[in-house]
């Protein structure tokens, strides 16, 4: 009991610290690009906040297992390096018997994990797309900035108006360019208001001029107006049809199993089993000599996480193109560590070494 409340302990710790260092570095890193997107235009800048609480949320099931795999490293290497675990294997406790404690640890959080991956990282998905479709298919009025060239959402539009003022239906130095049926016009007028007549939204412009030319009539024509109107709703774009692999659910993706949807539910099942195998795989690796260096066996947890993941994505492209089945994949990249990581551990439970089976062959 004192073993595995000890080693439950320490875990809690180190796995506390790497995720708030972990989620720190990845909020700053996705308010980094929500705040560019916002800045070309991609995003509200009022949905700023929300897009990356949906996207932090998508990435949270590959911080817990890196923070996992982490923790669980760190806290064996450095009961190795105080020669704790050479106090427990003289109590009769062997390598493999940080397997109970590690999984009695880790096995919330590998339900989170498999939660988050088969059910929050699509929600979020979803949540993300409709904010940014929502946000292009706003109305022209309301993608009118003052001091900057705006397009319509139709694209046949371009609006310029130089200030407003504080009630945000008027405005001056209004200028339009639009090209719509084969007609080409430019509109400047010196003031603006925005009313409402029988249900629909014009833009009333005074004291201007007007530029007209025809795609089957070159001639240009020139008006000048007290009062002109346009007419601007709020057409919006049309939706896309459809929604990306990745912002479907998994329900949808089980009654579909087209190669796209399974190459995507290989990667989201991948992230639940990594996270397992993660656990197995640090026990394995977490063998630290006194004289060597401290850092070793994180440098090597950083190196194998990073080309377990990268396996995963490159399974997903091959599922997604048919070049490998989806039970092939997964069985044979998950069983395949799992059985890798079980070896190493009974290895160095056992002392198992090369030399020693040859020495024994040669004796034999």
């Amino acid at each position: 009991m004192l073993f595995h409340s000890s080693v439950r302990k320490e875990l809690a710790r180190t796995f506390g610290a790497t995720l708030v260092v972990l989620v720190t570095i990845v909020m700053t890193m996705v308010l980094i690009r929500t705040l560019g997107q916002a800045s070309r235009g991609s995003v509200g800048p009022s949905d700023v906040m929300l897009v990356m609480g949906y996207t932090v949320l998508g990435y949270l099931p590959t911080v817990l297992s890196l923070s996992l795999f982490v923790a669980s490293v760190g806290t064996l290497s450095r009961m190795y390096r105080d020669s704790e675990v050479v106090i427990w294997f003289a109590a009769g406790r062997g390598l493999a018997g940080f397997l109970s404690p590690l999984f009695r640890f880790s096995w919330p959080i590998l339900l989170v994990i498999a939660a988050l991956a088969l059910g929050a990282w699509p929600w979020a998905n979803q949540q993300t797309r409709e904010m940014r479709d929502r946000y292009e298919r706003r109305g022209d009025l309301d993608r009118i900035a003052p001091g900057q060239f705006q397009q319509s959402s139709s694209g046949s539009r371009v609006f310029f108006i130089d200030r407003d003022v504080t009630d945000g239906n008027t405005g001056s130095n209004v200028f339009i360019s639009a090209n719509e049926h084969g007609r080409q016009s430019v509109t400047s007028a010196r003031s603006g208001r925005v009313d409402t007549i029988d249900e629909q939204r014009f833009l009333l412009l005074q004291s201007g001029q007007r530029l007209e030319t025809r795609d089957d009539d070159p001639t240009l024509r020139v008006s000048e107006f007290e009062e002109y109107g346009v007419r601007v709703g709020s057409a919006a774009a049309a939706l896309q049809e459809g929604s990306p692999v990745r912002a479907r659910s998994t329900a949808q993706l089980l009654r579909e199993p087209t190669p796209q949807h399974l190459g995507e539910l290989a990667w989201r099942l991948g992230l639940a089993l990594a996270a397992f195998n993660f656990v197995v795989l640090a026990i394995a690796v977490s063998s630290v000599n006194p004289r060597a260096g401290r850092s070793g066996n994180l440098v090597f947890a950083l190196f194998a996480f990073v080309v377990y993941f990268n396996l995963l994505n490159m399974g997903q492209s091959w599922i997604a193109a048919g070049r490998v089945g989806f039970l092939p994949f997964v069985a044979g990249l998950h069983g395949g560590v799992l059985l890798m990581s079980l070896a190493w551990l009974f290895k160095r439970h056992n002392n198992w070494s090369l030399l020693d089976v040859l020495r024994r062959r040669s004796a034999a």
